[in-house]
């Protein structure tokens, strides 16, 4: 059995997100826009598990759309969090770059089931 690229991308990326939020709240005593960036950063994942059961391939495509959605919800929490200077360049940059992989790799996804779909 293959190994699914999104389902590990997506958990590692949602498990980055639990520390990050542990993070800002401790350190940093942040708790709203870290908390925003909790919820979105950690659906992605919940949804491509929730994908796997899709009733059919237009319920899959749909779940990967939502996922994509919060995956563009975590890039914005993640820059308001970079630019109000609650994270380095370092810590964005990292984490900018994961989410960026994981949009692409959902648009790629939905796309290809979509062209499956016309077939």
């Amino acid at each position: 059995m293959s190994e699914n690229v999104i389902r590990i991308k997506s958990f590692n990326f949602a498990l980055r997100i639990v520390k990050l939020y542990q993070f800002l709240s401790v350190e940093k005593k942040e708790f709203v826009l870290s908390k925003q960036l909790l919820r979105s950063g950690t659906s992605i994942g919940a949804l491509v598990r929730e994908s796997e059961h899709a009733e059919s391939k237009l319920d899959f495509i749909h779940k990967l759309a939502i996922a994509q959605k919060e995956a563009n919800e975590s890039d914005y929490w993640l820059e308001l969090l970079f630019h109000s200077e609650y994270l380095n360049e370092s810590q964005f940059q990292s984490l900018n770059l994961d989410i960026i992989e994981i949009n692409k790799i959902l648009a790629s996804i939905i796309i290809s089931t979509k062209n499956n779909l016309k077939k």
